[in-house]
């Protein structure tokens, strides 16, 4: 399993959001990195976004979801575009979940297991 996993919940429609673009990136000397893409599958998630035996070295990281255009599809008013999480990884190689809870008119996130 890749060391940061994630998985996009519509929650007005009470499905999985299919379809989602997203990017993994490192904040590296200031600059933004990309490291990983990928796209929500039928299940709201994106299988391996990184190698199973890649360890990210500690640092800030940024999930950046494209919503627009899911949001478009489902027939929803789009207020946020986009979404960033920004957030810490320690030393260790330790798993990451970053899921991402979407309505049109808002979103949250937390620490998931």
């Amino acid at each position: 399993m890749s060391q940061i996993t994630t998985h996009i919940l519509d929650t007005a429609q009470g499905s999985p959001a299919e379809g989602v673009q997203l990017e993994l990136a490192m904040l590296i000397d200031g600059t933004w990195q990309t490291l990983a893409k990928g796209t929500t599958n039928t299940d709201g998630r994106v299988a391996d976004l990184l190698p199973s035996d890649q360890v990210l070295p500690a640092g800030r990281y940024r999930m950046r979801f494209e919503l627009e255009l899911y949001l478009l599809r489902e027939g929803a008013p789009v207020f946020y575009p986009r979404a960033d999480i920004e957030f810490m990884v320690a030393d260790g190689g330790e798993h990451y979940h970053i899921p991402l809870l979407l309505s049109p008119f808002g979103y949250s996130t937390y620490r998931g297991s």
